[in-house]
């Protein structure tokens, strides 16, 4: 598989609080995760690149992550333990209080990819040139459209769009909704936090990930097009490409 990371603080922000990294551990399988930072002065950067770090020490000591339910005991068990430190961190430093950060997380093996997500931050894969959304957004909006009361129309322009019912950091607790894909040769995943999504149509996405590019073209090119829409974000994707080769990896941050 090949893989490629890139992050860029947008046209508004002044400064970058998403994170993303991609990892292998020792038997070559592939962690990919962004993170989303949020809390008072630059608390942001902080939660999001601390929870990233943490992932990486964790993930570069295993081994054997060779079924669905070895990788979702993994991660349900590790964002129980980076929760509790990145938790603990911001109650003994006051500058960071209340900071915290949304994950999507992926374990990527040859036969399958574990999934994992607190927030809204957001995993789409390709798979048969049809893209789909595999996770749901844990927000205030994702409930009112589950629950009835507004259409996903009305959701994409709501004042409280932003409001988050979950995310790692900011409470002892926090749970991790985990799910399992079958993997096929020539599948995609796509990660990325609210500044990408909340720009980029699906079809656009898609359209933009089908192409002769390179993977780091593609990913360049949705970056691109998020900020051509106004860029009022930090904008951060991994990408993931299920090819028939030796393992690639690339990484950029603007």
């Amino acid at each position: 598989m090949k893989t490629v990371f890139l992050s860029d603080r947008g046209k508004v922000r002044q400064h970058n609080e998403d994170s993303a990294g991609v990892f292998q551990n020792l038997d070559g399988a592939i962690l990919a995760i962004v993170a989303d930072g949020m809390g008072g002065h630059r608390a942001g950067d902080v939660a999001s690149s601390m929870t990233i770090q943490l992932f990486h020490d964790y993930w570069k000591q295993t081994y054997n992550m060779d079924t669905p339910k070895k990788a979702e005991q993994w991660l349900r068990g590790h964002v129980e333990i980076i929760n509790e430190r990145v938790y603990k961190y911001a109650l003994e430093n006051k500058e960071c209080q209340g900071m915290g950060t949304t994950i999507v997380v992926a374990i990527c093996t040859k036969q399958f990819a574990t999934i994992g997500h607190i927030g809204d931050s957001r995993c789409y894969m390709i798979s048969e040139g049809n893209m789909s959304l595999v996770t749901e957004d844990h927000s205030l909006v994702n409930e009112l459209v589950r629950h009835g009361e507004i259409s996903k129309e009305d959701a994409e322009y709501h004042p409280r769009k932003h409001v988050l019912l979950r995310a790692l950091g900011t409470e002892q607790q926090v749970t991790l909704d985990v799910k399992t894909l079958v993997i096929e040769q020539g599948d995609q995943l796509l990660l990325c936090s609210d500044g990408l999504s909340n720009k980029v149509s699906v079809e656009e996405m898609e359209s933009m990930l089908q192409t002769d590019a390179t993977l780091e073209k593609k990913g360049e090119q949705l970056i691109e097009r998020a900020n051509d829409m106004g860029g009022e974000d930090n904008i951060t994707l991994v990408l993931v490409d299920y090819i028939d080769s030796a393992n690639e990896s690339g990484c950029a941050q603007t």
